[in-house]
């Protein structure tokens, strides 16, 4: 397994760089994440969405789908694109330190 220094930390992460190891992450590397995602600054509309994954794939062992980040958190899919342009769930499952979500490509 690849490990990767990110906010001055050592994680483990995937060949597609997605963490392994959800308990590693912390505030400090989403925000350097979602930098490296184009998002320059995450928002309160941005953590809810972020929290409300991390806590889902604690129950399930998963990072949800875009439809369960769209029910669970409240957000329209539209809301859900304007915060994570371009594969939302795949960027949120990122900045979030879980995997890769099933069906994103």
């Amino acid at each position: 397994m690849a490990t990767r220094v990110i906010a001055g930390k050592t994680v483990q992460v995937n060949e597609e760089g997605f963490m392994t190891n959800p308990a590693e992450w912390d505030k400090e590397i989403a925000v350097e994440l979602a930098k490296e995602e184009g998002i320059s600054e995450l928002t309160e509309a941005h953590w809810k969405v972020i929290e409300f994954c991390r806590e889902s794939a604690k129950t399930s062992g998963k990072a949800p789908t875009l439809r369960q980040i769209t029910t669970g958190a409240g957000v329209s899919t539209k809301e859900l694109f304007a915060l994570f342009p371009k594969g939302p769930a795949k960027k949120v499952a990122r900045i979030a330190g879980l995997g890769k979500p099933e069906g994103c490509v």
